[in-house]
Order: C-alpha cells, then structure tokens, then sequence
C-alpha cells in the first residue's frame, strides 16, 4: 500500500480595510478579488481604496502575489502607497 503525502494547506490572503471615520452615515462598501474596503469617511474611504490599488499593482510589476508576499515587504509596500 502506498502512503499518501499529506496536503499542505492552501494559502489564502486577502486584505480589509476599516474606516472609523464616517460621520454622514453613508455606507461606503468597496470590494475586490482579494480585499474589501468598508466605512470611513467618504475621504478616508478613498485614499484606502487608492492605497490597496496601488499596493495590487507594485505586487504586479513584482511578480508576487498577495499570500507570497512577507509582511514586512506589504507593510513597506502600504506605506509607500499611501497618498499623501
């Protein structure tokens, strides 16, 4: 009888953004394959989907996907994303 090697487990990745800020009581929902964005305010809300974006697209040039990535490479990744 042969053995069967056991699965090693899937990664899977993904990031979530919250805003706290939201005081117009707008619902502000934005989702992608591999995050979703909720609340803030409508400012707060679109410089976290422009950051996520822009963070995809570095991962893009660099040939990596999301759960490929150290934290410490998405952190630095992030914050260089961030508009200013």
């Amino acid at each position: 009888m042969s053995k069967k090697k056991p699965k090693s487990p899937t990664k899977v990745a993904g990031l979530l953004g919250v805003g706290l800020d939201n005081a117009d009581g707008h619902k502000r929902i934005t989702t992608g394959e591999r995050f979703a964005i909720v609340g803030g305010s409508e400012e707060t809300h679109g410089r976290m989907t422009e950051t996520v974006v822009k963070t995809f697209e570095v991962l893009k040039t660099r040939g990596k996907k999301l759960e490929q990535v150290e934290p410490t490479e998405l952190a630095e990744i992030l914050h260089r994303s961030t508009p200013r």
